[in-house]
């Protein structure tokens, strides 16, 4: 323990350690993006009816026009195209993959918003905008948007 007098301020010091518990609740909307994932390995998105935009992830009023769409679920189809994507090369414990991988930013169909997520079964050389992937769900349950383990080439 140490006190320290700084600018006629005060402090105490402990050296050592903390755990941090943490939840997070990904809220009602989230919740259920997530279960539906979890449970019927299927993606849902909500959908703006005057807009005609449907956003993944799932938010409570539409961007463009403040609609409420949070009662307005759609199902999307797990194939869509790959319209960004970044190569991942530093490491660290609190990231899904080993790295190098490659993070995607995938348009489903039906989904005019894209979804961010890990790309596999491609040479980060070969890829490039505009391929087709698919959602491959993962084999556990891991009530996260893990659930979809990756996407990859169609």
């Amino acid at each position: 323990m140490t006190i320290c007098r700084e600018e006629k301020r005060d402090c105490f010091v402990l050296e050592g350690k903390m755990a941090l518990p943490n939840q997070y609740f990904a809220g009602r909307l989230g919740s259920k993006f997530i279960i539906s994932l979890r449970d019927r390995r299927k993606i849902l998105g909500l959908r703006c009816d005057p807009c005609g935009i449907t956003f993944i992830p799932p938010r409570e009023y539409c961007e463009r026009c403040w609609t409420k769409i949070a009662e307005n679920w759609v199902e999307l189809k797990p194939e869509g195209e790959l319209v960004n994507f970044a190569v991942v090369r530093y490491g660290g414990r609190h990231l899904p993959k080993k790295t190098p991988y490659i993070l995607g930013q995938i348009r489903l169909e039906g989904a005019e918003t894209p979804l961010t997520h890990i790309v596999e079964g491609i040479d980060p050389r070969d890829l490039k905008t505009g391929i087709r992937v698919r959602a491959v769900f993962s084999e556990k349950p891991t009530n996260t948007i893990l659930d979809i383990d990756h996407f990859e080439p169609v």
